[in-house]
C-alpha cells in the first residue's frame, strides 16, 4: 500500500513520538466523526464486515414479535434500543443536562454490598451479588406492558478546589436518587455505581496486547516504593468457562471485546445472544418473564461476530500539534507529574495472524491496563470480581482532545462527573494523589501547557 510505503520512508519519526496513536491504524479525522473510522490499514475486502457491524452497531432494534427479525427481541427491560445511543458517534457518553432529560448513555450498577467473608468469596468468584428483584443493573426503559425498573435522577455534592494561582474549580459529585421503584423497596444493603458509556476506539489494539505485555507493568506489593502498585482484575470467561485477565470495562471486568460486546446486549438493551442466552429479568419481575422472545438466541453469533469486528476495527485518530511549543511543555509536566506511571504510553502489539490490521502496531494508548486505588473521593464501593470499590481500571487517553467534537459534551471519568480535563486531574486520588498534588501546586503555564498537551491526544 503507498500509505505504508510513505510510512516507511518519513513516518518513523513521527511513530517515535507518538503522532500515529495507533500505529499504521491510525486516522487523520478530527470532526465529528474522527472515532467512527476503520482502521487506515484496513483492505476494501475486510471493509464491508465492518460495514455490516457498524449497521448492527448505530441502527436501533424493536420489540418482538416482529417483521425485522434480525433486529427484533428488545427488552423486555432495557436502557437504551441500540449501541450508539450510549456511544455517542463511537465516542464517550453524556450526563442527563436536566430532570426532564433522560440517562440514556449513564447505566446505573446495583448490588448487594459484601460484609462476611462467604460474600466476599462470592463476589471475587462471581464478579458481584446481584440484588434478588433488580439483578445488578437498573433498566429505566421497559417495552409495553411491562414496567421499568426505575427512574434515574442525579443530584450534586460540590466541593472547591484552590490552586497556587488563586483560581478556583468547583467539583460536583454525582449522586443517584431512583424514582418508582417498580419491583419492590430497596434496602440500605446495596451500593450503586454509575458508569458513563467510554469512547469505542482502539479497543482491538487493547484487547491484542498478550497478558504478558500487561502482568509486566503490574507491581501489586508496591516493590519498587514509588506509591504505584497496579494489579488485574480476574474474571470469568463464558467461552473458556475458566478465569482469565480482565481488561475492558471500568473495573476491567470483562475478559473480551466478544464478551463485552454480548454482555451489553443483555444488560442494556436486552438481547439474548448464545454466550447470555437468558432474558435480563429476575424472579420477582413475571411480566418480563412472560414478554416475547425475538428468537433464542436473539442475536445469532454471526452478528455478535460482525459486531465485534467493528469494535475491534474503530481506528484512533492522529495526535494534533505536536510540533506546538505548549504542548512538547505540557508533555514534559505530563512526565514530571507522574501520570505516564499509570497512562503508560507505548506498546507494541504481537503478531496475531488473524488480525493483521493490528498485529505488529507501535502504538500508544496511555493506559497499562491495570487496575489502581484512586482514593476514596472516586471511590464507589462497589466490588468487582477481584477489584475494590476504590480501584479502577487505567483508561486509555488516546483521543480524549476530541471528545467535545465527537460528542459534543465533555463528561469524564467513570460516573461523567468532571465536566473538563482539569478536573478530572483534580479528582484523581490514592495512588494518584501525588500527581493531583503537582497539578494543584503547578505554574499556570505548566498547568495550561499540560492541559495543552491531553488535548493534542
Amino acid at each position: 500500500m503507498l500509505w505504508g510505503f510513505l510510512l516507511l520512508l518519513f513516518g518513523n519519526a513521527a511513530l517515535a513520538f507518538g503522532l500515529y496513536s495507533g500505529g499504521e491504524t491510525s486516522v487523520s479525522k478530527t470532526d465529528n466523526n474522527a472515532f467512527s473510522l476503520p482502521a487506515a490499514n484496513m483492505s476494501f475486502e475486510r471493509r464491508l464486515d465492518f460495514s455490516v457491524g457498524n449497521s448492527f452497531f448505530r441502527n436501533p432494534w424493536v420489540t418482538a414479535p416482529s417483521t425485522t427479525t434480525a433486529r427484533d427481541g428488545l427488552g423486555p427491560l432495557f436502557n437504551t434500543n441500540g449501541c450508539q445511543n450510549c456511544h455517542i458517534r463511537d465516542g464517550r457518553g453524556h450526563l442527563p443536562e436536566s430532570a426532564d432529560d433522560n440517562a440514556v448513555s449513564l447505566l446505573a450498577r446495583i448490588s448487594i454490598k459484601p460484609v462476611t467473608d462467604e460474600q466476599r468469596d462470592y463476589v471475587a468468584k462471581h464478579g458481584v451479588i446481584p440484588h434478588p428483584s433488580y439483578g445488578d443493573q437498573i433498566q429505566d426503559f421497559a417495552v409495553p406492558g411491562v414496567n421499568p425498573e426505575a427512574q434515574l435522577q442525579l443530584e450534586y455534592e460540590k466541593t472547591e478546589i484552590v490552586l497556587s494561582d488563586g483560581a478556583k474549580v468547583t467539583l460536583r459529585k454525582p449522586k443517584l436518587v431512583l424514582h418508582n421503584p417498580a419491583y419492590g423497596p430497596i434496602d440500605e444493603a446495596v451500593v450503586y455505581s454509575l458508569r458513563l458509556a467510554p469512547p469505542m476506539i482502539g479497543l482491538g489494539l487493547l484487547e491484542a496486547l498478550s497478558d504478558d505485555q500487561i502482568k509486566k507493568l503490574a507491581d501489586p506489593d508496591d516493590s519498587d516504593a514509588n506509591g504505584i502498585s497496579g494489579r488485574w482484575n480476574t474474571v470469568w470467561s463464558v467461552e473458556q468457562q475458566g478465569y482469565v485477565m480482565g481488561r475492558f470495562g471500568w473495573k476491567a471486568e470483562q475478559p473480551t471485546l466478544r464478551q463485552q460486546n454480548a454482555a451489553a446486549f443483555n444488560g442494556d438493551i436486552g438481547i439474548t445472544s448464545s454466550l447470555f442466552p437468558i432474558e435480563n429479568c429476575t424472579r420477582n419481575q413475571k411480566l418480563c418473564m412472560e414478554s416475547p422472545s425475538g428468537g433464542v438466541p436473539e442475536l445469532s453469533d454471526k452478528l455478535l461476530d460482525l459486531v465485534t469486528f467493528y469494535t475491534r476495527h474503530l481506528a484512533v485518530p492522529k495526535r494534533r500539534a505536536v510540533d506546538d511549543p505548549m504542548v512538547k511543555q505540557g508533555e514534559l509536566v505530563f512526565v514530571e507529574a507522574g501520570c505516564g506511571q499509570c497512562h503508560q504510553v507505548l506498546h507494541v502489539t504481537p503478531q496475531l495472524k488473524d488480525r493483521p490490521e493490528l498485529s505488529e502496531q507501535t502504538i500508544h494508548p496511555y493506559t497499562d491496563m491495570l487496575l489502581h486505588d484512586m482514593g476514596e473521593g472516586l471511590a464507589d464501593g462497589r466490588a468487582v470480581y477481584n477489584a475494590s470499590g476504590r480501584e479502577w481500571r487505567t483508561p486509555p487517553l488516546w483521543g480524549i482532545g476530541l471528545t467535545k467534537v465527537v460528542s459534543g459534551f465533555e463528561h469524564y471519568l467513570h460516573d461523567g462527573r468532571a465536566g473538563s480535563l482539569l478536573e478530572a486531574l483534580l479528582w484523581h486520588g490514592g495512588e494518584a494523589k501525588r500527581s493531583q498534588e503537582f497539578v494543584v501546586q503547578a505554574s499556570t503555564s505548566d498547568r495550561e501547557a499540560l492541559l495543552a498537551f491531553l488535548k493534542s491526544l
